[in-house]
């Protein structure tokens, strides 16, 4: 059986230690930075030896005329894990988290060919809004510059 652990400052090994879970490795700095974030959520399932199978990462965004909204910044599910509810049960848990905070919503943005990611967001009671066309900027972290 898993449970969901909401981390906060100080517990960032178990980031660490969900490395794979990652799209790249964790670095000490930025967990730790990410962690004591005010408006920061990660939320992380361990299976009954603690180990780390899952995690969901939020994002709380606030605006002068909208107010707080909670942005589902990532979800990973360990493959053999997957299939379970536990992608269903992360969402889940961050949808709460963003009621109790105050949020007017949540959302997150994926691939529209990603069948799994859709299934996991809509059993957890998503919906799709209007469709929208999403632009990005990349920057060298190391220069400031354009990638």
């Amino acid at each position: 059986m898993t449970k969901i652990v909401r981390l906060g400052p100080g517990d960032g090994q178990l980031v660490l230690d969900a490395a794979e879970l990652f799209d790249a490795p964790p670095t000490d700095a930025w967990t730790t930075k990410f962690l004591a974030t005010e408006g920061h959520h990660v939320l992380v399932a361990v299976d009954d030896d603690g180990d780390p199978v899952g995690f969901v990462s939020g994002v709380e965004t606030s605006h002068p005329d909208k107010g707080t909204e909670m942005f589902l910044y990532e979800l990973s599910v360990e493959p053999v894990h997957r299939n379970h509810g536990i992608g269903t049960a992360l969402v889940g848990a961050l949808a709460d988290l963003a009621r109790t905070r105050g949020c007017y919503g949540m959302w997150v943005g994926t691939e529209p060919d990603n069948a799994a990611a859709l299934a996991t967001y809509r059993a957890a009671g998503g919906s799709p809004p209007e469709p929208f066309m999403s632009l990005e900027w990349r920057f060298d972290p190391a220069t400031g510059g354009e990638q």
